[in-house]
């Protein structure tokens, strides 16, 4: 959460003020306040699935973790912020529309995650409740999936983020929800959903490298192709800059705040995670696209040099930031193992077994003499801070005998996990 949300506001910061400085002197086009904002927005949207694709889970989860939740949190910020920006005349700012500006991005921030949290809640509580489906596991994956697309439909019906909502409605569905349907349901929505990822990212990519062969676009550009060169050049080095002005500060307070040499970030792993934000990739385009386009065109200059430029960051960060970025862990992290291939790091089973995995519920009521962990499932297994301890005697006393969860769901005769049950005093 610092650096996803914090992190991104300073980042949004630097480049909106880099680009106001210099842009206004490179004389790009008539771009007003509200537009150099929204750049600011667009280029401070990571893209770190290239690193995450390198680093080993198991090996470094404290990294792991770092990169993995910032570029989710990031992308949401990003998001909420540009809207943000595009619902206010920012041309005549003072301290009422400043104000009003903070205002808005604050709501839009929280009420898009309570409206996930409490479509996550409902789900839950529905499937555990009133047992949908427990007989099919085609209808139980089909109401899962369902909900999960109510909390994206309400978050835009309402005009919020549905990126955020639909992101922290997952994150309660995989607490409750998905305890709540048999094993059978599980495995299926485990694997469907992973597929279903690969399957938009290929896409996604694919729209990218489209759009990068746009002819309309770049014939604007042709007769000053410095122009273009130079903006995304100074895209590039705001985009490293603010990473920078970030990643460092708050990693130096993040060390501050631990004692223990295990949970502070070294200089090593800030350097990677300041090279992970650096790649840009289809958020950017998105929101470049949503700002200096009119139904996927544009007939102005300025906005087909802004969508030349993005289209040249995003692909140089990607292909020579990404190739860069497995040496740069070897070189930095010599005693990890780097994967040549997202399979076991990315693979649907390594990222629900250190959430749900079956040893989640053992550990000591006590937070005293708590060893430090020393994988992803021992950290989320043991309560090694005060905030997480108590939250689970809650979650154990008042939140899952409503909503579900591991161990407070009865199981279905005849199931696959009823079965597995019988098995275990055989076994013994």
């Amino acid at each position: 959460m610092l650096f996803g949300a914090v992190g991104t506001l300073i980042s949004w910061s630097i480049i909106s003020f880099g680009v106001i400085k210099f842009f206004k002197e490179m004389d790009i086009g008539s771009l007003e306040i509200g537009d150099f904002l929204a750049i600011g927005a667009i280029f401070a949207a990571t893209d770190s699935v290239c690193t995450l694709q390198v680093l080993n889970q198991d090996e470094t989860p404290l990294l792991y973790s770092l990169v993995f939740g910032e570029g989710v949190v990031n992308d949401a910020t990003s998001v909420v912020l540009f809207n943000a920006i595009q619902s206010f005349d920012l041309t005549n700012t003072n301290h009422r529309i400043a104000l009003e500006f903070i205002g808005s991005f604050l709501y839009l921030f929280l009420a898009s995650t309570l409206l996930g949290v409490a479509v996550g809640l409902v789900s839950a509580y529905i499937i555990k409740t009133l047992y949908f489906g427990r007989h099919s596991t085609d209808r139980e994956f089909a109401l899962m999936m369902l909900m999960a697309y109510l909390s994206y439909i309400m978050a835009e019906l309402f005009y919020l983020s549905g990126i955020l909502t639909v992101f922290f409605c997952g994150i309660v569905m995989s607490h409750y929800t998905w305890h709540n349907v048999t094993e059978s349901s599980r495995i299926t929505s485990k694997h469907a959903f992973a597929t279903l990822s690969f399957v938009c990212e290929t896409f996604i990519f694919l729209h990218v490298g489209m759009d990068a062969l746009d002819i309309e676009t770049w014939k604007f550009v042709n007769d000053r192709p410095g122009t273009s060169i130079i903006v995304s050049s100074v895209l590039l080095a705001l985009v490293m800059a603010g990473r920078a002005a970030f990643v460092f500060p708050l990693s130096f307070l993040s060390n501050l705040a631990h004692k223990s040499a295990n949970e502070k970030i070294s200089f090593r792993q800030q350097i990677i995670i300041w090279w992970a934000g650096l790649m840009r990739g289809a958020v950017s385009m998105a929101l470049a696209y949503n700002q200096f386009t009119r139904a996927g065109h544009t007939q102005l200059r300025c906005n087909a040099i802004m969508i030349t430029s993005t289209i040249t960051v995003v692909l140089f960060s990607t292909v020579v930031f990404g190739l860069m970025t497995k040496p740069l862990i070897r070189f930095l992290l010599p005693n990890s193992k780097v994967t040549s291939a997202p399979s076991g790091s990315s693979s649907p089973k390594s990222i629900t077994v250190p959430f749900l995995g079956s040893t989640q519920d053992s550990f000591e009521d006590s937070p005293k003499g708590v060893q430090q962990p020393s994988s992803i499932r021992a950290l989320l297994t043991t309560p090694t801070h005060t905030v997480h301890y108590y939250w689970r005697k809650f979650d154990n006393a008042f939140m899952r005998p409503v909503f579900g969860g591991r161990g407070f769901v009865p199981f279905v005769p005849g199931s696959p996990a009823e079965r597995s049950e019988h098995k275990l005093p055989q076994l013994q």
